[in-house]
């Protein structure tokens, strides 16, 4: 996983030894855009957790294996794709508020939405997230080979976009979340739905 050309938003503590990168979330980290109103107001967005990303033009597929560490609830490892602070998507592998580890997706297009997806089992799994021009399609696979789709969306992209890993601990102290065979082919996909 070459990194010398990432940069940080929101920079944090890593370890990098071969081809893994471990980055800590600080406690109260998160990338949300909260769409339920408190008092009549929305709330500020939220987004204070360390992303290593690469800027890139036109169309990608990233993946990368993750290996949170859960301790509390939404504790996670993520792939990111940023635009600004209203217009962003992300997929985690995520220790959910319902007692499983869980495949997480949030899209946000001024507010975000929360959607989980299939719980897993394992404490580690495959992320994949593609972009087709204003498309975004997101997977996720148990050995590396075969993915299956979370979600397709749309998000109004401008040509060169943000993307790379995001560790969050929302309401947690912290945690370890390890990253390893982080790949980006600049390449459209040719099929979405089984994200090949």
């Amino acid at each position: 996983m070459n990194i010398d050309s990432f940069k940080w938003l929101n920079e944090s503590e890593s370890t990098v030894e071969g081809d893994k990168i471990t980055i800590f979330a600080p406690q109260q980290t998160d990338f949300f855009n909260n769409p339920v109103a408190e008092n009549g107001r929305l709330q500020e967005p939220i987004g204070n957790a360390p992303f290593l990303y690469t800027d890139i033009e036109g169309d990608f597929i990233i993946r990368v294996f993750v290996c949170p560490e859960f301790i509390d609830d939404y504790d996670a490892a993520c792939l990111m794709i940023h635009q600004n602070d209203h217009t962003w998507a992300k997929l985690a592998f995520e220790k959910s508020d319902f007692d499983t580890t869980a495949i997480v997706s949030v899209v946000t297009n001024q507010t975000s939405d929360d959607a989980n997806g299939c719980n897993i089992k394992t404490d580690s799994v495959w992320l994949q997230m593609a972009r087709a021009g204003n498309v975004i399609v997101l997977h996720y696979s148990l050995d590396g080979e075969k993915y299956d789709m979370v979600r397709i969306c749309s998000l109004p992209l401008e040509s060169v976009s943000k993307i790379g890993i995001l560790a969050q601990s929302p309401i947690g102290d912290g945690a370890n979340h390890m990253f390893s065979n982080l790949t980006i082919e600049k390449r459209t996909i040719t099929n979405l739905r089984k994200g090949i």
